[in-house]
This record gives structure tokens, sequence and C-alpha cells, in this order.
């Protein structure tokens, strides 16, 4: 079974989150199997900025659904949108 490689946006509730510690509830929240590889940061606007972790996943059926169900559970995600996916 290979591997998936996946770029997630979050989108914080609002330019007050603490995206570090955003960063640990997110890590802590992922699903037995995944791992996150690295986070970038992406200013949107009025002070607003998104997180954008990259996701490694086994290829298997679901994908990276649970890492997004995961991830729309922590306090202080207002979405989750899948950017870019990719096979390691």
């Amino acid at each position: 079974m290979g591997k998936v490689a996946a770029k997630i946006k979050i989108m914080p509730q609002s330019p007050e989150v603490d995206l570090d510690d955003l960063q640990d509830r997110l890590e802590g929240a992922l699903p037995e199997g995944a791992k996150i590889k690295g986070f970038e940061r992406d200013d949107v606007a009025f002070g607003l900025v998104a997180l954008l972790p990259t996701v490694i996943v086994p290829d298997d059926a679901g994908g990276t659904d649970a890492v997004e169900d995961a991830f729309e559970d922590v306090d202080g995600v207002e979405s989750v949108e899948v950017d870019t996916v990719g096979r390691l």
C-alpha cells in the first residue's frame, strides 16, 4: 500500500487564534497512521492567516476524509479544505 501527501488549508475562526497552539492541537488530533510533514502559513486578508499542513496518509479507502473530519473538530478551526493531493 502506498502513501498520499495532501496539503490541507485550515482557516482559523478569527485572527486572534494563536496559530502555534492551533498547530499543536491539529497534530494531536491526527488519526492513527497519519502524520504531518510540515506547516506553511498563508496571509489571507485583514490579519487572518491560514495554516497549510502537509499530511501524509496511507493510500486506502477514504483518503484524507479521516484527517479532514479530525481537523474540523479542533477548537479554533473555522474550515478545512484539501488544497492539493499527490501520491508518494
